[in-house]
């Protein structure tokens, strides 16, 4: 029997993903680095996007890394988030890491003197989503400081968009981080060989931009993942949406009334919820919680209602549909739902075809 809760991942849709975009974004000469944070960096699914074109493999936790490399993952390793206390393991487990800090990259610096590495960094900017990044008018002053550091070779240039503030990539941001590049090149006599201009939430910006100027490199991960551009949700065309479903188990079915008995306060998780007073109806109890998967970010796959959840519950109006103790339940997960549920060790994961 299959265990409950679980999440089914189609390895070979994840693959046809990554293929589609690696064609599509190729069409602009435009490199793909497929995020693998958000599915902890699971060997297969990495050598499936691997498979599918993909060239760079992209993550914010270096143990993330190190278990895709000593799995026998093929690929250029990108840490995403650099972190001064692990230059040591940083040194020598990845082959880029993006940068915004000197007093990160002198101890990175240090490091790989001691092991005779030169390690390739990129320069993250700040194009107004408020994350991580070298703010644009710093940027000359910052790159002259680096270029100091014997064992640093800057390889390129990035930004991040849309993840913080949602800042959507448009012309003018990319424009400019077009221009930095441009300036660097000719103050430094460098050529920058990676220019990552951001991530899945580029796409409508590609799609309606002929011209893509520097940007020769996205990161993508919920669009080879979920099949969607991050900004509105919307699928992309030619990939799949449901690479990854999740299931839980009905553990209760009962007719109950629609509102609480008693006086009311925050619940466990200091919410006030509000409820409907629509008479006695049937609620339905699946085990599957917040420890489990982002509740709130589950997308369903049957017209029911979810009415809310905790810990280890999840209620729902079942609405039409009849469930039995013991029937599954399924669900599609958006990408916090992801995140959540593959983060979690109660959520079982099958690899399927």
């Amino acid at each position: 029997m299959n265990s409950l809760p679980r999440i089914e991942i189609s390895l070979t849709k994840i693959y046809e993903n990554a293929k589609t975009l690696v064609d599509l974004y190729c069409g602009k000469n435009i490199s793909i680095m497929g995020v693998t944070k958000v599915v902890l960096g699971e060997p297969s699914i990495a050598q499936s996007i691997c498979n599918g074109g993909v060239e760079f493999l992209a993550d914010s936790r270096i143990d993330n890394i190190i278990k895709m490399k000593n799995s026998g993952v093929i690929a250029k390793f990108v840490l995403l988030r650099t972190t001064k206390n692990d230059a040591k393991t940083i040194v020598q487990n990845v082959d880029i890491s993006l940068n915004t800090e000197i007093e990160t990259l002198e101890e990175l610096s240090k490091q790989a003197t001691k092991y005779n590495i030169v390690h390739k960094v990129i320069i993250m900017v700040e194009l107004g989503d408020l994350r991580e990044g070298v703010m644009p008018y710093d940027v000359i002053k910052f790159i002259k400081k680096v270029n100091r550091m014997t064992h640093i070779k800057i390889i390129g240039l990035g930004c991040n968009l849309a993840c913080f503030a949602g800042v959507k990539p448009d012309r003018r941001n990319m424009n400019q981080l077009t221009q930095l590049v441009d300036m660097i090149e000719k103050k430094f006599n460098i050529s920058m060989k990676v220019i990552t201009g951001g991530n899945s939430s580029n796409y409508n910006w590609f799609q309606s931009n002929h011209d893509v100027g520097a940007i020769n490199n996205l990161r993508l991960g919920e669009s080879i993942f979920l099949g969607l551009e991050p900004l509105y949700r919307k699928r992309i065309f030619g990939l799949h949406t449901d690479a990854f479903r999740l299931f839980g188990e009905v553990v209760e079915s009962k007719l109950k009334p629609s509102i609480p008995t008693g006086n009311l306060a925050q619940n466990g998780f200091g919410e006030k919820p509000l409820f409907l007073d629509r008479g006695m109806e049937t609620r339905v109890i699946i085990a599957l919680g917040r420890q489990d998967v982002d509740t709130p970010n589950l997308k369903l796959t049957n017209e029911i209602e979810i009415l809310g959840s905790s810990s280890d519950h999840l209620i729902i109006n079942p609405k039409k549909h009849i469930f039995k103790i013991g029937d599954e339940v399924e669900f599609g997960l958006n990408y916090s739902g992801l995140l959540t549920a593959m983060t979690s060790p109660f959520v079982k994961k099958v690899f399927n075809n």
